[in-house]
Formats: structure tokens, sequence, C-alpha cells
């Protein structure tokens, strides 16, 4: 009798192989940057109010052309995907996300504390892409199938609420410094 097991299962090993093998080289160098990216993140350091704002409207805008582009004929899709944004960004914020960011009057930039909270967003983001991308490869008629799209929205959605949540916590934390620093001059 075979095994059950899909580790042992030469067919999964050889399919597993074919994708890894097929998978553009760019995006090992993208997953590279992106572990790089999050492991910066994961030191306390200055960044300008530009960068803390750009970086969580760009994965917003990535993720919302993600759902977009592939699922368009699903408005659930769409539906999940702000679902899942409003909510995780409230979860984000409500949990203190970007607590202990602090604005630096001197020197005009945001100093953010470090946290590998990012690293591990950025990653569930990649392998959740990877593993979508890899799934419509192998079944295309999953992106018609409702369920799917609108399961796929609702994790993207949740994945960039956190991004957006801590965007929004960064710009608080810079506004009130701001503020605290006119209001003494």
């Amino acid at each position: 009798m075979r095994s059950l097991d899909p580790l042992t299962n030469q067919g999964t090993r050889t399919m597993i192989t074919s994708i890894l093998q097929y998978t553009p080289v760019w995006v090992w160098g993208l997953l590279a940057g992106l572990i790089a990216l999050g492991t910066s993140m994961a030191f306390t350091r200055e960044i300008t109010l530009r960068r803390a704002t750009i970086m969580p409207l760009a994965m917003v805008g990535l993720s919302l052309y993600g759902v977009a582009s592939v699922f368009s004929h699903q408005p659930l899709a769409l539906g999940a995907w702000a679902v899942g944004l409003a909510v995780s960004a409230s979860i984000a914020i409500g949990m203190g996300i970007g607590r202990g960011a602090a604005w630096v009057p001197e020197t005009r930039l945001l100093r953010v504390p470090g946290s590998w909270w990012p690293l591990v967003v950025i990653l569930g983001i990649f392998i959740t892409k990877f593993a979508v991308g890899v799934t419509l490869a192998l079944h295309p008629d999953f992106a018609r199938d409702s369920a799917f799209a609108t399961s796929v929205g609702l994790v993207y959605g949740a994945f960039s609420g956190v991004f957006l949540g801590r965007g929004t916590a960064l710009w608080k934390a810079a506004q009130a410094g701001i503020a605290r620093a006119t209001s003494l001059a």
C-alpha cells in the first residue's frame, strides 16, 4: 500500500521541485530584499515622515492592485479586501502598533522603535502572494471561484491593514511631536 504522507510522495516532491525551478530568479532577489527591509525594521531608527507614509500607502496600493488585477470580475474579493484592511488596521491601532514612536524636533525625523513584526508581515505577504500565484498557475479556474477570490482578498487586505495601521500610528506620533515642538517654540 502507498504511503499517504505527502512528504514521501514522489509526485509531490517533483511538483515542489518544478515550482521552485520554474520560479523566476528575480523572485528570490525580491525575497532577499524584503528580508533585508524587514530586518532593518527590527532595530530602532530614525526615518522621515515621508518614508513612514509612503511604505504603508505603497503596500495598500500593491495589495489592492493584486486583488483587482486577478479578481476584477469578483466584486466580493474587493469587498473582502476592504473589510480585511479596515478590521486589521483598527486592530493594529487598538493593540498599540507604533507605540514608542516619537518625533525628534532637532533632526525633524521620526524615531521608530525596532520590531520584528514588519518582517513577519512582509514574509506573510510574500508567502501568500507566492502561494496564490502557484495555485492560479496550477488551477487557473480558481480565479473564477468566488470563495477563493474572497479569501485571497481578505488576506491581502488584512496584511495591508497592519501596514496602514502602523503608518497611521507613526503619522499621529509625528503630528503630536510637531505640535508639541511648535507650542514650545
